[in-house]
């Protein structure tokens, strides 16, 4: 079992930044790959920055290439999400999850992860 526990959300004015961190624990299998998601209110959850664990293959959403870094390091394999001149369309519940090896379109897909955190709340006015 992986458990997955997100860190750093808050509010910020639209042009600033936050850091997102995602501990992780329990078993590594199933988490080859590993990213963030992130759900508005009335809205379906969407991919926002995903990583193949151990390689620099990451996938973004096209809404937040260029502002959003995702990387992974430390002696627990950290997970976090940079996030760099915040719009208040950003403003969401932001997921990590964890799932096994993944490729192409399947990375960016929600229902392909298997383990979900409790998410951290991204609010930008």
């Amino acid at each position: 079992h992986v458990q997955l526990v997100e860190s750093g959300g808050g509010s910020v004015q639209a042009g600033g930044s936050l850091k997102l961190a995602c501990e992780q624990s329990g078993s590594t299998y199933n988490r080859g790959s590993m990213g963030w998601f992130r759900q508005a209110p009335g809205k379906e959850r969407e991919a926002v920055a995903v990583l193949l664990t151990g390689t620099y293959i990451t996938a973004y959403s096209d809404s937040v290439k260029g502002r959003f870094f995702v990387s992974q390091d430390g002696p627990k394999n950290t997970l976090h999400l940079q996030m760099n001149n915040l719009k208040p369309e950003d403003t969401a519940k932001y997921y990590c999850a964890a799932g096994p090896r993944l490729s192409g379109g399947n990375l960016l897909r929600a229902d392909k992860y298997n383990y979900w955190g409790q998410g951290t709340q991204v609010t930008v006015s």
